[in-house]
């Protein structure tokens, strides 16, 4: 069906491969349309209730394509509105948990897609670098927004400003991924034992726990109090708290079906 990724479905978890791995997975314009196309059929099918991305060879992704780009003659922010940004926000406003599986180097956009991503396992030897400023670029695909919140103002600025690679060990230490592990077989065997996890929670509270995490930035402590409020609401009129109930009355582990 895809041409630039890989797509594979077992069970209630969907696992999307990055795979243009002769160069190291660098986005083109098609491998971002196909991506976009990959992440709505997730979010449209209901019996998934978690998405794996991850890369093939030895990279996660190295960013965009140079020649591709120059090739398309667009301006940066048309590449960016159309191409780019659409990916991001699909992964953040997608309700239901996103797993990254760091396999190799992510750098430049392809960090910025890893940061999107609710939860970051990665191999040992992966490297992520924040490139943009070794070309004379800023940040885009929303690192600007998700790399301070998840390692605050001066670190951010830290490796926004020097492009320098951070370990996957550093990366850890730092709150930049949740976990490391010491090679891709582990990695993938890890991100799906994960996924399983996810994917056995209630996913419409997960979906809404996302959705207020997000939000909480922005808004005062009036706001989220009634977001957390209204969504408090639509939660427990779900079948999953009513099995939550149930499982609880009669001492046993709930089966939530994402309903």
């Amino acid at each position: 069906m895809y041409k630039t990724i890989l797509t594979e479905k077992s069970e209630n978890i969907y696992t999307v491969t990055l795979n243009r791995p002769d160069v190291f997975n660098a986005f083109n314009e098609e491998m971002l349309y196909e991506l976009q196309d990959a992440v709505k059929g997730s979010a449209d099918d209901e019996s998934i209730r978690c998405l794996i991305i991850t890369g093939s060879g030895k990279a996660f992704c190295s960013g965009q394509d140079l020649k591709d780009f120059s090739e398309k003659k667009q301006t940066f922010r048309e590449a960016i509105d159309k191409k780019y940004n659409p990916l991001i926000k699909q992964i953040a406003y997608l309700p239901k948990p996103v797993i990254c599986a760091i396999n190799g180097v992510a750098a430049g956009a392809g960090l910025s897609l890893a940061l999107a991503c609710d939860y970051r396992i990665a191999v040992e030897s992966a490297v992520l670098i924040e490139v943009f400023i070794n070309v004379g670029l800023v940040p885009d695909s929303g690192s600007s927004f998700f790399l301070p919140r998840l390692v605050g103002y001066a670190k951010a600025f830290e490796m926004c400003i020097t492009g320098d690679r951070v370990t996957a060990s550093e990366a850890k230490e730092i709150g930049l991924i949740n976990k490391t592990v010491s090679g891709k077989t582990l990695l993938m065997k890890t991100a799906v034992l994960t996924a399983k996890r996810f994917a056995s929670a209630p996913t419409k509270s997960v979906g809404m726990i996302k959705n207020i995490l997000n939000k909480s930035f922005e808004s005062s402590l009036d706001e989220i109090l009634d977001i957390e409020s209204s969504n408090q609401d639509i939660a427990g009129n779900t079948e999953d708290f009513k099995e939550g109930i149930s499982s609880f009355l009669e001492k046993r582990k709930p089966v939530f079906k994402g309903k």
